[in-house]
């Protein structure tokens, strides 16, 4: 088997020296190439060059924007036999696609559990989302989730860790601007009225959405990577909608019972638009401003060892 290793060394999680031992463990059972990451879509170049010399399996030593990059890489040219499988070792400071797929936290226990796949054959066909030319593995986002992914980019551009804490703050800072100028999203989905007055619009490719910390955050409970996408869209973002959203998705239900919530589940494809553009986020990656996106879900578009 041939793999080839990507290593982000900007990871949250990880150290030089962590990297080292995990590139160690892995090379021992299997023929590794290891490259480092230096530029934002250097994962994604590597990824497609590997497909192109029909490398086996890609190992993704990162966080969910280096595997985002990856899976786009691989498949830069669409589903196919061809396509190298993807390993993933969670770095970063949530790795919400990891956590989602059962993997371990812990990078080194995660490389075990990886090579004992390896050894055994184990490996899941996941379905994945895209957002126009953009393909996502756990979630997408426009408005006010968006908004806060932006702020929390540019805190990292400024040296500042991306932790739970700092992202629950610029949450409320960014929510205390969209409640007094919120977008005007509208959901559009075949066989349905259109949805107007949208404020904000979550896609989710599984669940959890997302983590808190330790804590899963679920807006779609029926949501996995075998069906089709979740929506979960709010028409009002004021203070009490949204103290009991933040108790209801921190439950192993989700949220129900709300009225500005607009959700479904197992949806083959949907439209997001906007009369001015509003910030896309793409698994936890901030992709700039949009007013018309489309999303569409892909079946088993990937093989993922596990």
């Amino acid at each position: 088997m041939r793999a080839l290793l990507v290593a982000n060394p900007s990871a949250t999680t990880t150290t030089a020296a962590g990297q080292d031992v995990i590139a160690h463990a892995l090379a021992s059972e299997i023929k590794l190439d290891v490259v480092a990451t230096r530029y934002r879509g250097h994962a994604a170049e590597l990824a497609a060059r590997a497909r192109a010399e029909a490398v086996d399996l890609v190992i993704v030593l990162g966080g969910d924007g280096t595997v985002n990059e990856a899976l786009n890489g691989l498949l830069a040219d669409g589903p196919g036999e061809g396509v190298p499988a993807l390993g993933v070792v969670p770095g970063g400071s949530a790795n919400v696609f990891a956590r989602a797929l059962g993997l371990p936290r812990e990078p080194l226990e995660a490389t075990h559990t990886l090579l004992g796949a390896l050894a055994e054959g184990r490996s899941r066909t996941v379905g994945l989302g895209r957002a126009d030319e953009r393909w996502f593995s756990f979630n997408a986002g426009l408005g006010w989730d968006a908004d806060v992914i932006a702020s929390m980019e540019r805190a990292r551009g400024r040296g500042l860790d991306a932790t739970p804490t700092r992202y629950v703050a610029t949450s409320i800072r960014r929510w205390t601007r969209t409640r007094f100028d919120p977008p005007d999203l509208t959901v559009e989905i075949a066989g349905e009225e259109p949805v107007s007055g949208v404020r904000l619009a979550i896609v989710s490719n599984t669940d959890p959405w997302t983590y808190l910390g330790p804590r899963p955050v679920r807006t779609n409970p029926g949501c996995s990577f075998d069906g089709g996408l979740g929506l979960f869209a709010l028409r009002s973002v004021g203070l009490p909608t949204v103290l009991r959203l933040v108790h209801q998705v921190l439950r192993q239900d989700g949220a129900s019972g709300l009225k500005s919530v607009v959700s479904r589940d197992d949806v083959p494809a949907l439209r997001i638009t906007s009369d001015e553009p509003v910030n896309l986020q793409v698994d936890g990656d901030h992709l700039g401003q949009r007013s018309d996106v489309e999303f569409v879900a892909v079946p088993e578009a990937l093989r993922v060892v596990v």
